[in-house]
C-alpha cells in the first residue's frame, strides 16, 4: 500500500512504517513495518528480562547488517527509515542496530584507503566506541606490525555483550586512530557501571580498560574522523532520535481516539505534525546529498551539524507538546510511554547543542571571511 502525499504526514503518527519521503520513490512498505513489529517484539522481552532482550536485539542488528546497505551506497533514505521505523518502536533496540550497522560502515569505508581492512565475521557483534574523556585515555602501540591497546575508554555502550568494536586511540600527541579489536581478548576488561539512568537502562555505557589487547588498524592516523563518513553517522543517529520522537507523538494520537479533542488539543496535535514534517524533510534531503555526492569535506560536516540541531530541536519540543498535552498520567503510570520520553531525552543529549552551533557558526565564518 502507498499512502498518498496529502495523508502521508498523518500516517506517520499512526502504526505505520516511518516514511521520510512521499515521492513515487519505490519500496517494500510491508517489509519496512516488518522492522518495526520485530522492534516491538524485541522490546517487550527487553522489558521482562533485559539480557536476554539484548541478545535479540543484537540478533536484529546482525539481520539488518546483511539487509540494509550501508549509508552512502545509493539507498541512504532506505537506512534512514529502517532506523527510524525500529526507533519509533523502541529506542533501546535502535541504539543497539545504529551502532552495529554504524560499525560495518566504517568497517566497508576502509576499503577505500586500505588493501586489506579487517571484516567482521559470521555471527560477529560490533559497538563503536569513539568518545573521548579528560579522566580516561587509549593509547595504541606498534611493534612492528603489530599493534596493541592500553589504557582506558569511556562511554563503551554494551562492551560486556559485544563480540568486538572499532575504537578510536591515541597514537601522539595530536593524532587519533582506529581499531578493530575483539572484545574477548582476555586483556580487555568491563569495568562495572553505575548506570542510574531511567533511559536506555538496558544499555549500559561505560568505562573499559584494555592491556596490551592486539588491535587491527582501520584507516590510516585521523581517517577516522576525518572522512566524510563520520558525519554521515550523525544523520543516522538522528533518524533514531526522529523515530523516537514519533513514538511519543504517536501516544497523542492514540488519546485523539480515546476522547474528542477540544481546540487545545487539535491545535497541540497539529504543532507534532508541523515538527514531523520539519524533521522528515531534512532527513530524506540529507539522504538525498550524501548519496547524490554532496556531502564531502566541510559540506558533510556542515550537513551533519545542520541535521542534528534541527532534529535534536523538534525532538525536545515534540516531547514537551506531548507531555503537557497528555498530562501527567502517561508519564506516572504507562510503563511505555515514560520509558520512551527517559530514552528519548538521554539519547538525544548526543547533540551537543550550544557547542555544536558553535562549531558550525566557525564554519560559516570561515566562509564568509575567507579569500
Amino acid at each position: 500500500m502507498r499512502w498518498s502525499n496529502q495523508l502521508h504526514d498523518g500516517a506517520v503518527l499512526l502504526r505505520t512504517p516511518v516514511m521520510l519521503a512521499s515521492d513515487d520513490i519505490a519500496r517494500d512498505l510491508a517489509e519496512l513495518d516488518g522492522w518495526g513489529e520485530r522492534a516491538a517484539s524485541v522490546a517487550r522481552t527487553i522489558e521482562r528480562s533485559p539480557e536476554e532482550g539484548v541478545a535479540l536485539a543484537l540478533e536484529l542488528a546482525q539481520h539488518a547488517g546483511t539487509e540494509v546497505r550501508p549509508i552512502g551506497e545509493g539507498q541512504t533514505l532506505e537506512l534512514l527509515e529502517v532506523l527510524a521505523t525500529v526507533a519509533a518502536a523502541d529506542l533501546s533496540v535502535a541504539r543497539v542496530v545504529e551502532t552495529h550497522l554504524r560499525a560495518l560502515a566504517v568497517l566497508r569505508q576502509a576499503r577505500d584507503v586500505m588493501e586489506r581492512p579487517p571484516q567482521a565475521g559470521r555471527g560477529s557483534t560490533w559497538g563503536v566506541f569513539d568518545a573521548e574523556s579528560p579522566s580516561a585515555r587509549l593509547t595504541a602501540t606498534a611493534e612492528g606490525a603489530r599493534w596493541t591497546l592500553s589504557g582506558r575508554k569511556q562511554w563503551c555502550s554494551l562492551a560486556g555483550s559485544l563480540t568486538h568494536a572499532i575504537i578510536t586511540a591515541h597514537v601522539g600527541d595530536t593524532t587519533r586512530r582506529a581499531f578493530a579489536v575483539d572484545l574477548r581478548d582476555p586483556g580487555v576488561r568491563v569495568e562495572p557501571v553505575e548506570w542510574t539512568s531511567r533511559g536506555l537502562a538496558a544499555i549500559p555505557s561505560g568505562p573499559v580498560t584494555f592491556d596490551q589487547v592486539v588491535a587491527a588498524p582501520v584507516g590510516g592516523p585521523n581517517w577516522y574522523a576525518e572522512r566524510p563518513g563520520h558525519a554521515w553517522g550523525g544523520v543516522v543517529v538522528a533518524a533514531c532520535w526522529y523515530g523516537g520522537a514519533v513514538g511519543v507523538a504517536r501516544r497523542l494520537t492514540q488519546a485523539a481516539r480515546e476522547r474528542q479533542f477540544d481546540q487545545i488539543g487539535r491545535m497541540q496535535l497539529g504543532e507534532l505534525d508541523v515538527h514531523l514534517h520539519y524533521g522528515r524533510a531534512v532527513l530524506a534531503e540529507a539522504a538525498a546529498q550524501i548519496d547524490g555526492g554532496g556531502a564531502i569535506g566541510v559540506s558533510a560536516r556542515v550537513l551533519a551539524l545542520r541535521v542534528r540541531s534541527t532534529v535534536a530541536r523538534l525532538v525536545d519540543s515534540i516531547t514537551f507538546q506531548a507531555n503537557r498535552a497528555l498530562g501527567p498520567g502517561p508519564l506516572a503510570v504507562e510503563e511505555d510511554y515514560s520509558r520512551r520520553v527517559a530514552d528519548l531525552a538521554v539519547y538525544v543529549r548526543q547533540e551537543h547543542g550550544p557547542r555544536d552551533a558553535a562549531a558550525l557558526g566557525e564554519i560559516i565564518e570561515a566562509a564568509a571571511t575567507g579569500p
